[in-house]
């Protein structure tokens, strides 16, 4: 019994390391994407996850629509929205 236990305690160890290290960080980031994507707003300077910079023009359900610097208007999936731009930033 406590041969099989010197076995098991090491594959324990790895996963609650693999946890704390691994899956939670990666929940506490997917978590405050999520935030950042529901608290959108008219106006918010924004960039998308494929580089674009621009600032959003209107909010639909799961989409936004995107004001370029042209002039254009992109619109793009809400999920495909990577950071607000804060004014400190800019």
């Amino acid at each position: 019994m406590g041969g099989s236990l010197g076995t098991i305690l090491p594959l324990i160890l790895m996963f609650v390391l693999f946890y704390f290290l691994l899956i939670r960080p990666q929940q506490k980031r997917q978590k405050a994407i999520s935030k950042m994507q529901n608290e959108l707003a008219k106006g918010d300077r924004i960039i998308t996850i494929g580089g674009l910079h621009g600032s959003i023009d209107a909010i639909e359900e799961g989409k936004v629509v995107i004001l370029c610097g042209d002039g254009s208007r992109l619109t793009y999936d809400r999920n495909a929205i990577r950071e607000v731009i804060r004014a400190e930033q800019v």
